[in-house]
């Protein structure tokens, strides 16, 4: 149905703020703005960016990718069927057999949280975490993470 749920942050890195950056609260909110809600069909990925403003009036910029997961539904409830113990009951019929799950898709979100506004190279930068994600390639996301983190962004105007 269209009920809408709530994002809740699942993994970050760092684990814990650093000194001079801490990190925004409630970002889950921005990461989806038409609301976190489930889907019948797998979607294609969408990139978006969101400047947060903090209170010393420092700029965030979170770039977002999000894509849909399959989840299954384990419950399946409707007014025409209902599902017990295997069996299917409509409209008064019992049938035997067994009930496939009904299959939905849940949104996640990659969120990357810079001072920078460099946002075709956080694309990438999430793009190649997506990839190592989904085709669950042998590489620790951790260790990914953490050699994209150690790149020295060079100064605006300066040499690529």
């Amino acid at each position: 149905g269209p009920t809408e749920g709530l994002g809740k942050i699942i993994q970050r890195f760092p684990q814990k703020d650093w000194e001079d950056t801490p990190f925004p609260q409630g970002i889950e909110l921005f990461c989806q703005p038409g609301g976190w809600q489930l889907s019948k069909e797998r979607k294609q990925p969408t990139f978006f960016v969101v400047v947060l403003t903090d209170i010393d009036s420092e700029r965030h910029y979170c770039s977002c990718l999000t894509f849909y997961e399959a989840e299954i539904n384990l419950q399946v409830r409707d007014w025409h069927v209902s599902v017990f113990k295997g069996t299917k009951e409509i409209e008064g019929e019992e049938e035997s057999g067994l009930i496939q799950p009904a299959e939905v898709f849940a949104p996640k979100s990659l969120v990357l949280v810079s001072r920078l506004d460099y946002p075709e190279i956080f694309r990438a930068c999430l793009g190649l975490i997506y990839t190592v994600y989904v085709d669950s390639l042998n590489v620790s996301l951790e260790t990914l993470i953490a050699n994209l983190c150690s790149c020295l962004v060079p100064a605006s105007g300066g040499s690529q």
